[in-house]
């Protein structure tokens, strides 16, 4: 602990490596939702939970300041756990380990939790703070945001009262963000059959890794590569020079996190082995000239293996195989009425053999305009579906319009330029934020979401630049203090 005890704002820091001594892996956020009514009772604060497992933390008004409109301070409990192959850390007991690194707070092997770790520590430095002089505070920590946002979907119009919200999960410093995509996830399952092998086949295992992966909104449109995809031609590639078998296929994990690895293990006949390995070894050459510096780490690699259970049928291989060639990945159109937004994407997020002679592919669809993100779902459905594989569509979540008028956007503005000397950029964010649903919720809500910069999130690269924290920190008090009255 306190590896952090230098850096300012002491105790937003203090808190977050508090934080990330707990583990709050979606849907299991049982460990923080205990520590948050701990420290609502440790200071005497009106706390509640409701039945999904929200928590409220009212910080009531300083005497005098009760005419001062209530401002809702809203952060996301649950944080992606993403690691790199092969690192020992248990998701389910063991401490996130920070540290310093160039002006950043990173952690090895892992990710961080930034996303939204220092949105949470920011708002029990506001809580526990007995000299801040305000209005009425409400702190929302909402559960699951990143794998479905549960939270947000299922929370009740009247679990809290006020109508002004900061959005404390956005990830780039000196961006008021005023809008924000809808998301829905397009799920298939294509069912197997087995064929038997000869003993004397060649087991091969292939591996796609050190890809930079990244946030699905975020950071769609930056042209990293999709370690899914690059299987998927590998794999097209041999079925068409080789006879091969299919024993498995490993790839990326997350719905929101642009896959970074993937692994086969294939089959092949004894003669054909080394002109396998040779292919595979021109292949990376091709690919890392395709791709250039924007993935200067990406490693395709082969070795023997023993294939474990039996390979899949030629023809459901083949239909896999021509499904992840075709199934759309990246930008699909740019918005027309707010230049450099990406207004629709879609995501291929990962590919399992699942058990029960199933493979799921999962893959993710956003967009700023609702027909849109509906059209980009059925296209990754028809590509499902002709593989013959059954589909299944989450609920998805809405987008958040912009309002340019917004009297949290004019006090928020008005702050960062009497603060840092500078007009801040005011922009839609192509990720999705729980705001989408708040919009559609509580009527009348107005809301603003900034936060300090954070790169690599969703991915062990993930980490988080210590002076804009400090920035952050400043615009959210200022912005509080500067409430205007109901």
């Amino acid at each position: 602990m306190n590896r952090l005890s230098g850096l300012e704002p002491q105790t937003v820091w203090r808190y977050f490596e508090e934080i990330c001594m707990i583990p709050r892996l979606s849907k299991s956020e049982e460990k923080i939702r205990k520590y948050l009514l701990k420290f609502a009772e440790d200071h005497n604060l009106e706390a509640k939970e409701d039945s999904t497992g929200n928590i409220l933390i009212i910080k009531p008004a300083s005497p005098g300041f009760s005419h001062i409109k209530t401002v809702v301070l809203q952060s996301h409990m649950d944080m992606v756990g993403e690691k790199n192959a092969g690192f020992p850390h248990d998701w389910k007991k063991d401490p996130i380990i920070p540290h310093i690194e160039d002006g950043w707070v990173t952690a090895r092997g892992t990710t961080l939790g930034a996303d939204d770790g220092i949105g949470i520590a920011c708002q029990l430095a506001i809580l526990a703070d007995p000299d801040f002089i305000s209005g009425r505070i409400e702190c929302l920590f909402t559960v699951d945001e990143e794998s479905g946002m549960t939270g947000a979907l299922n929370l009740s119009p009247d679990f809290f009262e006020g109508r002004t919200l900061l959005n404390l999960d956005s990830e780039d410093e000196g961006i008021i963000f005023i809008g924000c995509a809808g998301g829905i996830d397009t799920i298939g399952e294509l069912e197997y059959d087995t064929e038997k092998h000869d003993k004397e086949i060649e087991g091969l295992m292939i591996s796609v890794t050190g890809l930079r992966g990244g946030h699905s909104g975020d950071e769609i449109h930056k042209g990293y590569g999709n370690a899914v995809k690059i299987m998927a031609r590998i794999l097209r590639n041999l079925n068409g020079r080789f006879r091969i078998s299919l024993f498995n296929f490993d790839g990326g994990n997350l719905r929101n996190a642009i896959p970074r690895e993937a692994f086969s293990v294939i089959g092949t006949e004894k003669q054909d082995k080394q002109a396998i390995i040779e292919w595979i070894n021109d292949f990376e050459k091709t690919i890392n000239d395709e791709i250039g510096d924007t993935e200067n780490e990406l490693k395709i690699s082969i070795k023997g293996t023993d294939p474990e259970g039996s390979a899949i049928d030629p023809s459901t291989r083949d239909k896999l195989i021509n499904l992840l060639t075709c199934c759309p990945h990246g930008v699909l159109g740019w918005s027309r009425e707010m230049e450099g937004l990406v207004e629709t994407s879609t995501n291929l997020a990962s590919v399992k053999f699942t058990g029960n002679k199933k493979i799921t592919i999962v893959s993710t669809q956003r967009s700023s305009v609702e027909s849109l993100k509906k059209e980009a779902a059925m296209m990754v459905e028809a590509c499902l579906r002709l593989a013959g594989a059954s589909v299944e569509h989450s609920d998805g979540y809405p987008g958040w319009k912009p309002n340019p008028r917004s009297e949290i956007l004019s006090v928020t503005s008005k702050s960062y330029k009497r603060l840092f000397g500078r007009e801040p950029l005011v922009k839609a964010i192509h990720a999705g934020l729980e705001c989408g649903l708040f919009y559609e919720k509580f009527r009348g809500i107005d809301m603003v979401s900034f936060g300090p910069t954070i790169r690599g999130a969703h991915t062990p690269t993930e980490k988080i630049e210590i002076e804009t924290v400090r920035m952050f920190w400043d615009l959210l008090r200022d912005v509080i203090i500067n409430m205007p009255a109901s």
